[in-house]
């Protein structure tokens, strides 16, 4: 792996420490305004259920896809789905993939990545994590000034996945909301915990093509924004006197 991150090129791109979601529920409840890109964060799906675990993943996914610049992807088993991926952005293309044996191999791999400036972010998928272990991640992202995301997968025998204590700045769980029909999906997007901050729990339109979120718009807030946009547009008969 590491010959492959040495042919990475470092375009010398400047980083932003904060990545804002764009969804006002999200932002001003974070003690940053955004995620802190020179640190570790974790996610774990709500539920064990196949369809709270995709949300996690494209979650992931879509944080990845709007860092810069390639991301290294550090698994047990290669069992990424690279449409879905590019469903919240992240495209194929932009994906290093490295495998290790077991959860201490992800996060050594982990660390390993986070020391090249190259990379726009650093994703592993571990069951358990020691919290002396996400402690040298965390330190690693801090000194790289790159984002490290840990995806939490239910371990065997155990319940929550973000029971153990652990160094990461922010703790997520990421469930779907259940819908009918074809619209986009809701996620609730729990933040379990932060550093000097609370924790807090938001509706979000899963993310788009280019891995952004979207705020949930009721139907109060569409009716006054149409009133709005009615109130401010002339009629035919003023355009025709204005003219």
């Amino acid at each position: 792996m590491r010959e492959t991150l040495r042919a990475v090129p470092d375009d010398g791109h400047s980083r932003r420490r904060v990545m804002p979601f764009g969804v006002p529920d999200i932002d001003s409840q974070l003690t940053d305004g955004g995620l802190r890109l020179d640190a570790l964060h974790e996610v774990a799906a709500a539920t064990p259920s196949l369809r709270d675990d995709a949300a996690a993943t494209l979650f992931v996914a879509g944080v990845a896809a709007r860092a810069w610049g390639p991301i290294l992807w550090v698994v047990r088993r290669r069992d990424l789905f690279a449409p879905a991926l590019a469903q919240s952005g992240l495209t194929a293309k932009r994906v290093i993939h490295a495998e290790a044996d077991d959860d201490a191999g992800v996060l050594a791999l982990m660390e390993e990545g986070l020391r090249h400036p190259a990379l726009g972010a650093v994703i592993g998928e571990v069951r358990r994590a020691s919290p002396a272990a996400t402690k040298r991640v965390q330190q690693a992202a801090a000194r790289g000034r790159t984002v490290a995301l840990l995806l939490k997968r239910p371990a065997r025998g155990s319940g929550d996945p973000l029971a153990v204590s652990s160094s990461a700045a922010t703790r997520w769980r990421i469930g779907s909301v259940p819908m009918v029909g074809t619209a986009r999906p809701r996620w609730e997007v729990t933040l379990a915990r932060q550093s000097d901050g609370a924790p807090f729990a938001a509706t979000a339109i899963a993310c788009d093509d280019t891995g952004r979120l979207a705020p949930v718009v009721t139907r109060r807030e569409q009716r006054r924004a149409v009133s709005e946009i009615l109130r401010v547009t002339p009629t035919a008969e003023e355009q025709a006197e204005a003219a």
